[in-house]
């Protein structure tokens, strides 16, 4: 009798032993990880993140607008005529509206620079900070390209020149800094999936090298006809900046609460 009791006393212990919960501290050893735990990079500060996300998409807007100032040009008796005349000509050096575009282009340049600064995010990665760096440098090549303008007007002037060496490399500057934010941030926006640029980023670009392969014939001895796709350039420059804008309030949309 006494012999079953105890038996069954000690199965009751056992089962009641066997059932107890693991303690705390075994449970986070079988849980933590193998390796070492990735700290993501700290959030910007919220003054930091609206200069980013609000007041640069406003730059580079305001920019896209500024920088198509040869629209002007169908308001104002400038003389030339945009088919087969270079923008450069507007503020060339001895044109009547010389100060009205000259300083139109500081403006738009300050505006790029202004918003690509306030654009930049350490956490983008690489490609995209090299982007907005080559588009900080577009914004200060273009203004030494109004620094070193066009002594005059080839199209219409009879013996000026079409290659001005300083203003002609300025521009090549320019060029080469566009190309190269556009590509850096086109693999950015690859990257990230910003969602207005990723759908469109890799169409404007090869648009705007077309054109502007297409605006050199008067370097070569070629002029005619050259002004439609340098004004068509432009504009493409302009809807770039224009779905940068987009893409950086995208990605504040889409990491909001």
């Amino acid at each position: 009798m006494n012999d079953g009791t105890d038996s069954s006393c000690l199965d009751h212990g056992r089962k009641a032993l066997s059932s107890e919960p693991s303690s705390p501290g075994r449970s986070r050893t079988a849980l933590a990880p193998a390796g070492p735990r990735r700290v993501p990079p700290p959030a910007p500060p919220r003054g930091r993140e609206l200069a980013r996300t609000v007041v640069a998409p406003l730059l580079l807007v305001t920019a896209a607008v500024v920088y198509n100032d040869w629209l002007l040009e169908f308001l104002l008796p400038t003389g030339l005529d945009p088919r087969h005349s270079y923008v450069s000509e507007l503020f060339a050096a001895d044109q009547r509206f010389h100060v009205l575009f000259t300083t139109a282009e500081l403006v738009a340049a300050t505006l790029v620079v202004a918003g690509a600064l306030l654009a930049r995010d350490p956490r983008a990665g690489a490609p995209a900070e090299g982007g907005w760096w080559c588009l900080v440098a577009f914004g200060v090549c273009s203004v030494a390209d109004v620094i070193v303008p066009m002594r005059c007007a080839p199209s219409v002037e009879p013996g000026c020149e079409a290659v001005n060496p300083w203003h002609t490399a300025t521009s090549g500057l320019v060029h080469a800094a566009l190309f190269g934010s556009m590509f850096l941030l086109t693999v950015a926006a690859a990257r990230t999936r910003w969602p207005v640029p990723h759908r469109w980023a890799p169409w404007v670009p090869a648009a705007a090298l077309a054109t502007a392969v297409a605006t050199v014939g008067p370097l070569f001895g070629h002029p005619g006809w050259h002004g439609v796709p340098q004004r068509a350039h432009l504009a493409l420059v302009g809807a770039w900046f224009v779905l940068l804008a987009a893409g950086l309030r995208g990605s504040a949309r889409a990491s909001g609460p």
